[in-house]
Parts: C-alpha cells; sequence; structure tokens
C-alpha cells in the first residue's frame, strides 16, 4: 500500500516548478507518491511537469482541460491519491530533504487524525519561522477545543493545507475536500470543518515546508475579482457553524474572524482594480447584513477602534437586492 500521497496542483509557476520537484525527488520513498496536477497552465509548466512524470520516482501526472483553481486542482488529487496518509504542497513551495519521512513518523507514532506543522514563510531573500498558534505541542487533543478563543489567533486561523499530515479516514470521512470553485480563502471553511468534525489533532514543532511569498502570479498579489471569493468561502464557514450543536461558542469566533478579514481588505483597498474595490465594498456591506447581528454587535465592540469605525460605516452602506442575494 501506498504511505504518503503529495498533492501538487501546478499553475503557471515555470519559474519555480523546477525547485519543487527537485525537492519532492529529495523527498521520494518507494511507498510515497507525488500527485502533479497540472491546472491547465499556458506557460512552459506542462512539459516541465511532462519530464517529471518519467523522472520523479512515484510521480502521477494529471491535467486539467479547463483552469478550476487551486480547490478543484486538490480535489483532482484526493480523488486519485491512494496513500494512507494525504499531504499537499503547492507548486511554487519546496521542502526540506526527507521532511516527509519524518512528518509520516510523526503522525504515526501520535495516533491521531492529523498533524498540524510549523513552517519557513520566503519571501524574496528573508526567511520567517511561523509556527502553529497552539501552545501544546506533541499531545493529542480534541481538535474541537482549539478553536477558541474568539478574540486570539487559534488553530483555525493557521489555515495553510500543506502545513501538516492527514489520516485517510478523513478523507473516507468527507473531511479533506475542498469547495469546488474557490478561487482563494479556500482553505478556511476546510480548516473549520476539519476542527469541527475531526476527533484528534496534535501540533509538532516540525519544519521543513518553504512557502513562498511574494509570488507574482498568486492571488494573493493580483487584486482583480477572484480574490472576492474570501466572501463565499467566509460565508460558508459562518453557515456552516451556526448549524453546529456549539454554534453559541463558536459563532463569535467565525464572525469575528470575517469582520477581521473584510477590515484587512478595505484597508488595501487600493491594490485592487476601480470596479473590483467597489465591489469589495458593496458585497463586504450585504456580508456584514447576513451575519447573526447580536454576534456582530460583539465582534465589533471587542475590535480595535479603527477596524470597527471602519466596520461600522460600511454595515450602515445601502446594499441593492441583487448584492445581497
Amino acid at each position: 500500500m501506498v504511505k504518503l500521497s503529495v498533492i501538487v496542483p501546478f499553475y503557471n509557476v515555470q519559474q519555480y516548478a523546477p525547485d519543487t520537484l527537485r525537492s519532492l525527488r529529495a523527498n521520494a520513498r518507494d511507498d510515497f507518491e507525488f500527485i502533479l496536477v497540472d491546472d491547465c497552465s499556458r506557460d512552459e509548466t506542462p512539459d516541465i511537469l511532462e519530464r517529471a512524470a518519467r523522472e520523479l520516482p512515484g510521480a502521477v501526472h494529471l491535467r486539467h482541460e479547463t483552469n478550476g483553481g487551486l480547490a478543484t486542482a486538490r480535489n483532482t488529487g484526493l480523488d486519485a491519491a491512494r496513500g494512507e496518509y494525504l499531504t499537499f504542497l503547492d507548486g511554487d513551495d519546496w521542502l526540506a530533504p526527507g521532511y516527509f519521512s519524518r512528518l509520516v513518523s510523526a503522525i504515526e507514532e501520535l495516533g491521531c487524525d492529523f498533524v498540524r506543522t510549523d513552517h519557513v514563510q520566503c519571501t524574496a531573500r528573508a526567511r520567517t519561522v511561523h509556527r502553529v498558534p497552539h501552545g501544546r505541542r506533541g499531545v493529542v487533543m480534541n481538535p474541537r477545543e482549539v478553536i477558541l478563543p474568539a478574540d486570539r489567533s487559534t488553530s483555525v486561523d493557521y489555515a495553510y493545507a500543506w502545513a501538516g499530515i492527514y489520516h485517510r479516514r478523513l478523507a473516507d470521512a468527507g473531511l479533506l475536500h475542498f469547495t469546488d470553485g474557490l478561487r482563494t480563502a479556500e482553505d478556511r471553511p476546510w480548516i473549520w470543518r476539519l476542527h469541527r468534525e475531526a476527533e484528534s489533532f496534535a501540533a509538532v514543532g516540525l519544519l521543513g515546508v518553504f512557502y513562498r511569498r511574494g509570488v507574482a502570479s498568486s492571488l494573493t498579489q493580483i487584486g482583480d475579482v477572484r480574490q472576492l471569493d474570501f466572501i463565499k468561502a467566509f460565508d460558508q464557514v459562518v453557515q456552516e457553524t451556526a448549524a453546529d450543536r456549539d454554534a453559541d461558542e463558536l459563532l463569535p469566533k467565525a464572525v469575528r474572524t470575517y469582520c477581521a478579514i473584510i477590515s484587512h481588505h478595505l484597508g488595501s483597498i487600493e491594490r485592487f482594480e476601480p470596479p473590483v474595490a467597489r465591489k469589495l465594498k458593496s458585497m463586504s456591506a450585504a456580508a456584514l447584513k447576513r451575519m447573526p447581528q447580536g454576534v456582530l454587535d460583539d465582534a465589533l465592540d471587542s475590535m480595535d477602534v479603527q477596524r470597527a469605525t471602519r466596520l461600522r460605516r460600511l454595515r450602515r452602506r445601502p446594499v441593492s437586492a441583487e448584492v445581497a442575494a
């Protein structure tokens, strides 16, 4: 049986894909498979992946005929995965040699549903360690118990799918697939569902993923309409959390996080194209009106003056019926 399936989507990353693939080779094992999903790239990425399919041990090369986005590409990889454990990597990031073997050993020793790891963020030549916002390391816990508190960064705010490893039983239970078509923030509904519905997890201080920031083709750097999918993503988080048995406890966290993300985008609105900036304001105003209003009141009261004022002003903005829907 395949021990580990690694799902790696690629889209127009010809500059970075060779580094990613070299790092996969430095992690290869006879019982590992690397599922390389080309999301209809239009540069030289397909040629690079065709060569990798011949030369990289354990490579499985899949190609989309139309671009579906990161969530859909990851789902394609999940559907093809055969491993006892699963993990992810993005096509412009890379790994330390032997990292995946250490990751598999960690989850096997702990015996839990999933393990979350630290990572190294790389911006140009700068390197910064980012840690799972959970203080207890190597201790198996119920993931529901670490969603709160609402006013601090917790494990659900550390939404990177590639910062961890997941037992196949989670995929069999439907907990590892992403919402098809989400172009950004696809990890947010995913990490919330994982923490609400999985039974056990642990955080470990294992470094080995190098996350490349500032990539020109990344949606985090592009101010086009695809960025607004964060609203769909957080609408899903709030709706699903509202249906949870512990909704009264968990909704304040979901709503406050949603508000913080809206405020963040409004605070850097100049990076959006003017029509997208206008749409951001109208869609965000509608989103505030969809939230549970009592919970929203409490969330705004708990925020700093600058963010709360920005959001209260937006809340008063008229919203057309079309946008509200």
